[in-house]
């Protein structure tokens, strides 16, 4: 019995050090997790939330494009131009080629290379030479055929592209001719645009968005697009691996 003792005690402790062991244990191979996670070790899995992504601060919650204020119409830009209390001589019209628009009463109107602010006043003065006492013309951009977005990166044609009417990644892509297929990284495909005054990107698995199990964002005027190259050891590497969720954005 005196012999008994001893093995019992030996046998607690040796159980206390054990429970250490594995908590220790444990306790590394979470923050091993962890690190692997926020390195990109993890699965990035897509946004869940459905929710669209925010649009850029140069386009207006109703979707119209506001760009820079000193922005001038350009060919194929869609107008609406509206005079205070006269319906009739409210219309849309496309600027043509020649940069120029047809109008009820005053004709034809170079809009061509004017800025917002210099239209309406040329148009206020044609409309006050004979015809109205104290007009009040607004112009309003519905479509800028002067949008452009940038891709860069392992693209066919990497560049600069104007569009027109809503346009989608996958789209976008197709403009710039296609991924180049021997080079790119179909999971870094890296979303830059600018919201609230912040730099922000957003990364994209092209395989999941051909899928259908991520949205294919809306593109708008001046966002760039990278497509990186696999193995590539650059700022959007660090990026595309730091990111957890796909399609979600986050200052760069």
């Amino acid at each position: 019995m005196a012999g008994g003792g001893p093995v019992k005690g030996g046998t607690i402790l040796i159980n206390h050090a054990f429970a250490r062991v594995l908590r220790a244990c444990s306790l590394s191979m979470l923050v091993l997790l962890l690190a692997a996670c926020a390195s990109g070790g993890g699965r990035r899995v897509a946004d869940a939330s459905g929710e669209p992504l925010p649009p850029p601060d140069t386009t207006a919650a109703s979707g119209a494009y506001e760009g820079a204020s000193d922005y001038r119409v350009g060919a194929q830009d869609l107008l609406s131009i509206s005079v205070f209390g006269v319906d009739e001589l409210d219309k849309d019209v496309r600027v043509n080629s020649k940069g120029q628009v047809s109008l009820p009463l005053v004709g034809t109107v170079a809009a061509g290379g004017r800025t917002i602010p210099e239209l309406e006043a040329e148009l206020t003065t044609r409309y006050r030479q004979g015809y109205l006492q104290n007009p009040q013309v607004t112009v309003f951009v519905k479509e800028y055929a002067s949008q452009r977005i940038t891709f860069e990166g392992a693209v066919q044609k990497p560049g600069i592209y104007p569009i027109t009417g809503r346009t989608s990644l996958l789209q976008g892509i197709a403009l710039a001719g296609g991924i180049d297929d021997k080079v790119a990284d179909l999971g870094g495909i890296v979303l830059i645009r600018q919201i609230d005054g912040k730099r922000m990107a957003a990364v994209y698995d092209l395989r999941q968005v051909r899928r259908g199990t991520i949205e294919d964002p809306q593109l708008y005027g001046d966002d760039i697009v990278v497509v990186e190259q696999s193995g590539s050891k650059t700022a959007f590497r660090r990026l595309i691996e730091s990111v957890p969720v796909m399609g979600m954005f986050r200052w760069y």
